[in-house]
């Protein structure tokens, strides 16, 4: 009786050991697919954020060619001040309009590029139109022809400057 008592044990100990291999396969696998789907849910979650700043791009400068239009509008009243002052009859609602522009402009994210004479040519913000020779140190920008604007940072058309030789 005895050697049967020992005999049932050793059955039980190994029917026990499959019962525990299936278990932790099973735990094995749920873990698994539970990995998966955190990580799907990851990618989902990063994917959302992506296409939210992409559209956020897309909305902030949708505006562009009208702000690009405007700056020429911006141009043509610094030619006529410029034109005006030399004949002596400046009008102050002149002024006034092209300020108002420019809040306009600014509103929307435009910015002036900050140019100075003096200042290193950097073709990053700068498109050479004129090599003149100069008192100052060559590759310094002697005059800006035209203004360059950034809109929201982005730069979307470069200052116009002499450049000394």
């Amino acid at each position: 009786m005895e050697e049967t008592t020992q005999h049932n044990a050793g059955q039980d100990e190994q029917e026990e050991a499959p019962a525990l291999t299936q278990t932790e396969q099973l735990q094995k696998e749920r873990d698994e697919y539970l990995d998966g789907w955190q990580r799907a849910r990851a990618e989902l979650v990063n994917y959302k954020k992506d296409e939210s700043k992409r559209i956020d791009d897309m909305m902030k400068f949708a505006n562009g060619s009208l702000i690009r239009e405007l700056i020429m509008v911006v141009d043509n009243f610094d030619l006529a001040i410029a034109a005006m002052e030399m004949h002596g009859g400046v009008e102050k609602g002149i002024y006034l309009i092209k300020a108002q522009l420019e809040d306009v402009l600014k509103q929307y994210g435009l910015e002036k590029t900050p140019v100075a004479i003096g200042d290193q040519f950097d073709p990053a913000i700068h498109e050479a139109v004129v090599s003149v020779d100069s008192e100052l140190a060559s590759g310094s920008v002697v005059e800006e022809i035209g203004r360059g604007y950034y809109l929201h940072g982005k730069l979307i058309r470069p200052s116009q400057v002499k450049v000394a030789k």
